[in-house]
């Protein structure tokens, strides 16, 4: 089944994370990682939410976790650590 990766940013270092972004893009994406939504426009209805969302689509949880635990990701990942206050997980999309 396929997974959801969201993630819910705020951006504290804007060039920190550019380079975040662009490295995490090539990692997501040889893990069959697809963009649905990112840093649109968003309407909060209940709860607090941050300013930058990202939705992408993976072909299971497990790939997105991988994705997650990759070399590349976690290289990308050092860029937004300091740059972000961020919430990720996967969710598995209902059939």
């Amino acid at each position: 089944m396929s997974a959801l990766w969201i993630a819910s940013v705020e951006v504290t270092d804007p060039d920190a994370y550019a380079e975040y972004a662009k490295r995490a893009t090539h990692a997501i994406a040889a893990h069959g990682g697809v963009f649905l939504a990112r840093a649109g426009r968003y309407v909060v209805l209940e709860g607090t939410a941050r300013p930058r969302n990202v939705v992408a689509r993976f072909p299971s949880v497990e790939d997105a976790v991988a994705c997650y635990n990759s070399p590349a990701y976690q290289d990308a990942l050092s860029y937004a650590k300091g740059a972000s206050t961020r919430d990720l997980y996967v969710v598995e999309e209902a059939d």
